[in-house]
Parts: structure tokens; sequence; C-alpha cells
């Protein structure tokens, strides 16, 4: 079904009020060779545990599927990738992001931002399987420095029909692989926002991850207002690893 949108729409509309919380971690001991590192929290029920590792696994398998098709792994190396992926590391890290362009979500000051690792941003496969949603809050390469990451929120994908306040601008649809994306602040003008409506669509897979949590200074922190599908998906992650102090320690505010 497509789905109209214009180029003016703001992603504020995403906004709304959210929690604050504060939880602790600590790293206890590793497993054999594996530098297995697990992060403890009181709060954190078993059922929470469950869907926490079935996540750490579907990204273990998105990971090395990935790595095999691009050629970095062989067939034989996919097993002991998934499982080297599953118990090493987290599914998050943090990322530092300054300027206005997503204020309120991000201060305007800047802000540290826990981002959940996604290896294939897929919108359009099965919700069991979707790892992106429009609405949520992204980082993605910058199209004209991809060495450089952009923080936005996905307005829209692939097939979805754009449509332009100005009549003279002709709608298109989002091809394959295609999304949209906006910048939060409404007090900016397109060009200042540095949003799709400057540089157009971009493609799927410079996506490489999701703003789960944000830290504006050391009393002013919460959840990035993401889809409920997201929000929900990475309820578990957040539970599991968030850690404010150590944000904390990384923020460069």
């Amino acid at each position: 079904m497509r789905r109209k949108l214009e180029t003016q729409y703001r992603a504020a509309d995403f906004h709304f009020l959210g929690f604050r919380n504060t939880v602790y971690a600590r790293q206890i001991s590793s497993y054999h060779s594996f530098s297995l590192k697990i992060c403890f929290f009181k709060m954190a029920s078993f059922s929470t545990w469950l869907r926490y590792i079935a996540n750490k696994l579907e990204f273990s398998v998105s990971l090395s599927w990935k790595n095999y098709k691009g050629g970095r792994i062989t067939d034989r190396e996919v097993g002991d990738a998934v499982w080297k992926n599953l118990l090493q590391g987290k599914l998050t890290y943090l990322h530092w992001i300054k300027g206005q362009e997503m204020a309120p979500t991000v201060g305007e000051a800047g802000g540290t931002l826990l981002v959940r690792k996604l290896p294939d941003a897929n919108p359009t496969c099965s919700f069991v399987h979707r790892s992106v949603y429009v609405g949520d809050v992204v980082v993605v390469k910058e199209p004209e420095k991809p060495e450089n990451y952009l923080v936005r929120r996905l307005a829209a994908v692939e097939g979805h029909e754009m449509l332009s306040t100005d009549e003279k601008d002709q709608p298109f649809t989002l091809e394959k692989d295609q999304c949209w994306l906006l910048a939060d602040n409404e007090k900016l003008k397109p060009k200042e926002a540095y949003d799709s409506r400057t540089f157009g669509p971009v493609s799927m897979s410079d996506i490489v991850g999701r703003a789960i949590y944000c830290l504006r200074s050391a009393v002013d922190h919460g959840p990035v207002q993401n889809s409920n599908f997201s929000m929900k998906r990475d309820s578990p992650i957040l539970e599991i690893e968030l850690d404010v102090d150590e944000m904390a320690k990384n923020h460069k505010a």
C-alpha cells in the first residue's frame, strides 16, 4: 500500500513525554577463551534476559550473514562467527551528537546517545524480522561524507509517495532501498536542518544503528522516542545494557 507524505512533514509529531530512569550495571567474569561480558541488572527479569539473548542471537546471525555475503568470511567460518558474535561484545555503542538539528530529542548543545547496532536495516520484511520503522531515530552515514555520521528521523521508506507543498515540485515515489530522513527541529529551515530535503533520498544500507537513549546532561536523560514497534523490541536491550554512569563519563558537553 502506498503512503502519501509531504516533504514538509515534521518528524516532531512522534514526540511525546518519555520517562526518566537510571540503571546501574557491573561487568562480571569471562567464559573460557571468550571475553564474554555480561551486564547484571537487579531489575532485569528472566523473561527480559530471554528477550535480550534472542535479540543478540538475531544480531549475530544477521552480522555473520552480512559478512559472508560481503566475502569477508567463508561458509566454513559462518558458524564460528555466529557463536563468537553471540558471546562477545554488546548490542549497543555510545555516539556523541552536536548541533541543534535534532532538538528537542537531543539538546541544542548536543548529547550522548546509546545506539543499537543494526547490521541490516530492512524496512520491508515481516514484522518479526524487520529492523527499522518509520518514526525511528537512526544513525546514518552522511551522504556527502560517508566517513561521518548523521542522526535523523526516518520519515518514509521505499514505496512511499512523496508530495511537496510547493506545486512546482513533482511528486515521486521512493525506490527500492531508499528512505527519507528529517531533522526534528521545526525551527530550522530545510537547508539548516540538513536532511533529505537538502540531500534527497538515502540508501537504507547506510543506516548503521538506532538511537535508543539520550543523555543531554547528568540530570536530563531518557529513552529516545522511536516507533512503538522499535521501542518494544529495544526494551530488553535498554534494560540490560544501559549504563547512565558510563554515558555521563563520556559526555562531552
